[in-house]
């Protein structure tokens, strides 16, 4: 889903996204802090639901928590989908439901042999997630150090003002990504 949804990103924003991103990491920064600050004012056992209830009542607390979770339910969805849509780009003649179908399975067989087993794997798939993610940073700077180019085209950070600007389709482009980028 991350890499897929970037994509898509980077199609809407162009280099835009890199204030997307910026602003995400700002709001999360703050959320952060203000959650850092009521869990040092009043350690209580639950979730970021369970301030909403006590400080802005019992049915913020109950739309908080009921929201966060239907979030992770719509959330696996999307993952489960782009599992689909990345098996199908590679093996066409595959239906598109069966890959997410047998992820779902594997998941949920993994989680009942054991909450370890699911926490393991969860471990080393994010661990993967992680170095790709760094695997790329270093090779696209390599590419701009490096001059690299394809088909006569020099990657450089000029290109970041190049075709269009750095917001080639205004600050509605930054907003739209937020989405993606949160």
């Amino acid at each position: 889903g991350l890499f897929l949804g970037s994509a898509r990103a980077i199609h809407n924003a162009g280099p835009g996204l890199l204030l997307a991103y910026a602003l995400g990491g700002v709001a999360i920064f703050f959320i952060m802090r203000a959650l850092g600050e009521l869990l040092t004012y009043r350690p209580v056992a639950g979730s970021f639901a369970t301030y909403a209830g006590e400080f802005c009542g019992p049915f913020a607390g109950f739309v908080t928590g009921w929201s966060y979770w239907f979030m992770w339910v719509v959330m696996a969805m999307a993952e489960l989908t782009a599992i689909g849509i990345y098996v199908r780009y590679w093996f066409p003649n595959v239906p598109q439901w069966l890959p997410p179908l047998i992820a779902l399975l594997a998941l949920y067989g993994s989680n009942l042999l054991a909450v370890r087993v699911f926490g393991e794997l969860e471990f080393w798939f994010a661990l993967i997630k992680v170095v790709t993610i760094v695997a790329l940073i270093i090779a696209g700077l390599a590419v701009i150090v490096l001059h690299a180019g394809n088909l006569g085209a020099t990657a450089s950070f000029t290109n970041l003002w190049a075709h269009g600007g750095f917001l080639p389709f205004g600050i509605t482009g930054v907003l739209l990504t937020l989405q993606i980028v949160m």
